[in-house]
C-alpha cells in the first residue's frame, strides 16, 4: 500500500513533511476553539449565535488572507509566503489567550484566520505541485490532508490535559498558548526545501502580468466555472464539517452530560476514524477517480450523521458509532487538493486554489453560525447540526457531479490552456510589476 511513498524523491518527502505539520499546527490553532466553547459560554456569559459568529467571521478573513497568500506566492513562490503565513497564525493563536472579551476574541481570531487561510492553501498547492507521477497525486494529496486528523486530535489531547490540571478559567487560555509551540517546528522543517519546478517554470514564462489581472482570469471564461463549482464543493464538505466538529464537543458535553474526559474520549474515537477516512479517501481518489469519491462519501456521512445526532441511542452505542462517522466525514476531503489544483493553470495556481477553497470557507463559515441559530429556541442542537450537516453535503454531491474529471491531468497542462490567454493579454497591456528576483526559497 506504501510503494507510492518509497517511490518519492527526498524533495518530495521532505515537501510532504512540511506541509504535513504546517497543515496540523494549522487545524490544532483553528480547532482548538471548538473545544473551548462550552467555558466561554460560561465564562463570559456570550450566546451560542455569538460563538458561531466568532467561527463565521474568523473563516470569512481567511479568504481575505488566502487571496493575498496566492497573488503572493503566484510571483515569489509558494515556499517563501508559507513561512510567513504559519507565523501570522500562530502568533494570533497566542494572542486569543489573553483576550478579555467576545469582541477581542473574534478580532484576534480574524488576524489567525488572514494567517491559515493561506497556510492551509498553499500547503496543497506546494504538494501537488511536488508530486511527479500523476497517477499517485490523490494520495499524496489525501495523506497530507490526514495531518488534520492530528490536528484535531491534538487539540483534543490539549483540551483534556489543561483542564485536568488547570480551573477552566486559566485552562482555555493555556489551550490557545500552545498554538505557537509547534510552529517553531515547521519553520525548521522548511527551512531548506525548493520550489517544485513546475512552479519555477510557469513563473519564467509568466510575462508581466498584474495580480489585478491574475485575479481577475480566475473569474473569467472557462475558469469561472470551475471555480463556481470548486467553491461550492470545498463550501459544502468544509460547512458541514464545521456544523458537526464546531458543535459536537457541546453536543457531547451539555445534551449528553459527558464530562471533560468522556467527551475527549468519544472524540477521540471519531477523529481515530477520521484519519482512517482520509487513508481510505486518498486511494479511492486515484482509483474510483475524484467525483465518485466525493458523492460516495458525502452520501454516507450524511445517513452518519443522522443515525449520530437524530436517532435516539445509547452513549455506548454512540462511541462506537463515532468511529464510521469519523470516516465518512472526513475522507471526503481526500481528493480536494488534487481537484483544485488540478483546475488551475500554474501561472495562477495558488491564486485560483486561494479563491475557491477559501470562497467555499466562507460558505462553511455560515453552517455553524446556522446551528447556533436553529438552536435558539427553535430546534434541539442534535438535530439543527443533523439538518445544517445535510445541506452542506448534498451541496457537495451536486457539485461534484457538475465537474469535470480532473484524474491523471498533467499539471503543466491544466487549466484548459488559460495560461495561452494570459501570455497574450502580457504582451497587448504592457504592465509593471515589482521584480520578482530572488533565489528559490
Amino acid at each position: 500500500m506504501l510503494d507510492w511513498f518509497r517511490e518519492l524523491s527526498r524533495a518530495e518527502r521532505k515537501g510532504f513533511y512540511g506541509a504535513f505539520l504546517g497543515h496540523a499546527v494549522d487545524v490544532f490553532d483553528f480547532m482548538i476553539y471548538s473545544f473551548l466553547i462550552s467555558t466561554l459560554l460560561a465564562q463570559w456569559g456570550m450566546s451560542k449565535s455569538m460563538a458561531g459568529a466568532i467561527v463565521t467571521w474568523t473563516l470569512v478573513s481567511s479568504l481575505v488572507g488566502a487571496i493575498g497568500a496566492g497573488l503572493l506566492a503566484d510571483r515569489f513562490g509558494r515556499v517563501r509566503v508559507l513561512r510567513w503565513t504559519i507565523l501570522v497564525f500562530a502568533v494570533s493563536c497566542f494572542l486569543c489567550g489573553i483576550s478579555t472579551s467576545p469582541e477581542q476574541l473574534m478580532m484576534f481570531r480574524m488576524l489567525q484566520g488572514l494567517g491559515f487561510g493561506g497556510e492551509s492553501s498553499l500547503c496543497m498547492v506546494l504538494v501537488t505541485e511536488l508530486i511527479r507521477n500523476p497517477a499517485h497525486r490523490g494520495k499524496y494529496s489525501g495523506f497530507t490532508a490526514s495531518s488534520y486528523s492530528f490536528g484535531w486530535g491534538g487539540a483534543a489531547i490539549a483540551y483534556a490535559i489543561t483542564f485536568n490540571l488547570f480551573e477552566p478559567e486559566v485552562a482555555w487560555r493555556v489551550c490557545f498558548f500552545l498554538g505557537i509551540l509547534p510552529a517553531l517546528v515547521v519553520v525548521y522543517l522548511r527551512r531548506n526545501l525548493q520550489e517544485p519546478e513546475v512552479f519555477l517554470k510557469s513563473r519564467a514564462e509568466r510575462g508581466n502580468v498584474s495580480a489585478a489581472a491574475d485575479l481577475a482570469r480566475v473569474f473569467r471564461g472557462p475558469l469561472l466555472r470551475k471555480t463556481v463549482l470548486c467553491s461550492l464543493l470545498s463550501g459544502g464538505m468544509l460547512g458541514a464539517y464545521y456544523a458537526i466538529a464546531t458543535w459536537l464537543p457541546t453536543f457531547l458535553k451539555t445534551e449528553r452530560g459527558l464530562s471533560v474526559f468522556g467527551t475527549s474520549s468519544y472524540l477521540a474515537v471519531t477523529i481515530l476514524g477520521s484519519l482512517v477516512g482520509y487513508v481510505a479517501g486518498a486511494y479511492a481518489t486515484d482509483r474510483w477517480g475524484r467525483r465518485l469519491t466525493y458523492m460516495a462519501f458525502a452520501a454516507g456521512a450524511f445517513v452518519m450523521a443522522m443515525i449520530y445526532m437524530v436517532i435516539p441511542v445509547s452513549n455506548t452505542s454512540m462511541l462506537f458509532l463515532g468511529f464510521p462517522l469519523g470516516v465518512l466525514m472526513q475522507g471526503v476531503f481526500s481528493g480536494i487538493g488534487a481537484t483544485i489544483s488540478e483546475s488551475y493553470p500554474s501561472s495562477i495556481r495558488a491564486t485560483g486554489y486561494g479563491v475557491s477553497y477559501n470562497l467555499g470557507r466562507v460558505i462553511g463559515s455560515f453552517f455553524p453560525l446556522a446551528v447556533g441559530w436553529l438552536n435558539s429556541g427553535r430546534t434541539t442542537l442534535a438535530l439543527a447540526i443533523a439538518m445544517v450537516a445535510g445541506v452542506g453535503y448534498a451541496l457537495v454531491m451536486v457539485s461534484a457531479a457538475m465537474l469535470p474529471e480532473t484524474s491523471g491531468i498533467d499539471l503543466g497542462q491544466a487549466g484548459g490552456g488559460d495560461d495561452g490567454e494570459a501570455k497574450q493579454q502580457a504582451a497587448a497591456e504592457p504592465v509593471t510589476v515589482a521584480p520578482t528576483a530572488g533565489r528559490p526559497a
